[in-house]
């Protein structure tokens, strides 16, 4: 449990995690925030009863950026280190081996959009902005922003939004595919939340090798994706699960098996 980052268990909803950001007023991203995300989610990926994340950051905001002022008089050298640090940090989030949704409120500018950028799928405020500021700052993004960010909307979209440094309402974020859902603000939590419940009881292991290969493969060349989508895919015969989901849809048809995650 972080000062300002801590993981929670949904209470209707054991099996989703909730890694929640609680750095008044704004959730600014400094390096012991950074470090706590880290460690949050390294402990919702290796504890088993936890099927789905939800990333949140309070009713009023997501995360509006690192913290400026932290940053402001550091030189190169101390950057070198401290780039090294965020960016882990920011992976750990988008390798937790389980679906992970960002529930976003208010804003999710700079490293707040690239925290958003780690999870799987993002759930909006009709009133929230999202963006990558740091073009106003005489910097570029740090966390991933200039490679997460094309690989979702495409380059030239993310070129768009790095060079101005414009903010976009949620409706475009939706309309370019930064956000895959919009709804109202007061909702945002709950929906993230029921968005995660449709994956815990789902087969862990073949979750995990889903999102594994589409990550991994996106990173690759065609034939090596190909290769790690076939690698992947014989494995699950060695698994628990694989035989009961094919046992239920030859003896009860689709969409019936009760999945144990082995």
């Amino acid at each position: 449990m972080g000062e300002f980052v801590r993981v929670e268990s949904d209470p209707d909803h054991p099996a989703v995690a909730v890694i929640r950001l609680d750095r008044p007023k704004m959730n600014a991203l400094n390096a012991q925030v950074q470090r706590e995300i880290g460690a949050a989610a390294a402990q919702v990926g290796a504890d088993d009863g936890v099927r789905a994340v939800v990333i949140y950051g309070g009713e009023r905001v997501f995360a509006a950026g690192a913290d400026v002022k932290e940053m402001a008089d550091m030189g190169y050298a101390e950057m070198v280190e401290h780039s090294g640090v965020l960016q882990d940090s920011f992976t750990a989030v988008a390798r937790i081996p389980k679906p992970v949704i960002a529930a976003i409120t208010g804003y999710a500018l700079g490293g707040g959009c690239e925290l958003a950028l780690c999870a799987d799928f993002r759930v909006a405020a009709e009133d929230a902005r999202l963006g990558q500021p740091e073009i106003q700052l005489g910097i570029i993004p740090g966390a991933g922003g200039t490679q997460r960010l094309p690989r979702l909307i495409g380059p030239a979209r993310a070129k768009d939004l790095i060079f101005t440094g414009r903010h976009v309402t949620a409706e475009e974020a939706l309309s370019i595919g930064l956000v895959d859902s919009v709804v109202p603000a007061g909702d945002v939590y709950a929906s993230a939340v029921a968005m995660a419940a449709r994956y815990t009881s789902g087969p862990a292991i073949a979750l995990r090798a889903a999102k594994q290969a589409i990550d991994t493969g996106l990173e690759s060349d065609l034939a090596t994706g190909l290769e790690i989508e076939r690698l992947q895919f014989a494995g699950l015969f060695a698994t628990e699960d694989q035989k009961t989901g094919m046992r239920s849809f030859v003896e009860q048809g689709p969409g019936k098996a009760r999945f144990s995650g082995r």
